[in-house]
């Protein structure tokens, strides 16, 4: 699913308040922080993740993160990555797209 850039204005408004649920930190992108921050999109949808090490390698590593987690990268404003992932049960969704 490939967001529209107003979806991604409105994700991005929506992420505003949000704080970072996971962090890159010295062990890198690992099976376990994919597992974590695929757990993360199940429940919330929308979640931030803050890179606290390896931020000269943040563009590629985010590509990463959203292909193997199966996420839309909404933006990457600094060293903060926003993703995003609809629910599959249209009863569970949390976020309404415009």
């Amino acid at each position: 699913m490939a967001l529209l850039i107003q979806q991604k204005k409105f994700l991005k408004a929506c992420a505003h308040s949000l704080k970072p649920v996971a962090l890159i930190g010295k062990a890198g992108v690992s099976s376990e922080l994919i597992k974590e921050i695929d757990c993360l999109l199940k429940t919330h949808e929308l979640i931030k993740v803050k890179f606290n090490a390896f931020k000269d390698s943040k563009k590629d590593l985010a590509k990463v993160i959203s292909t193997e987690s199966g996420a839309e990268q909404v933006a990457l404003l600094g060293n903060i990555l926003i993703l995003y992932r609809q629910q599959k049960d249209s009863k569970k969704r949390k976020i309404k797209l415009p």
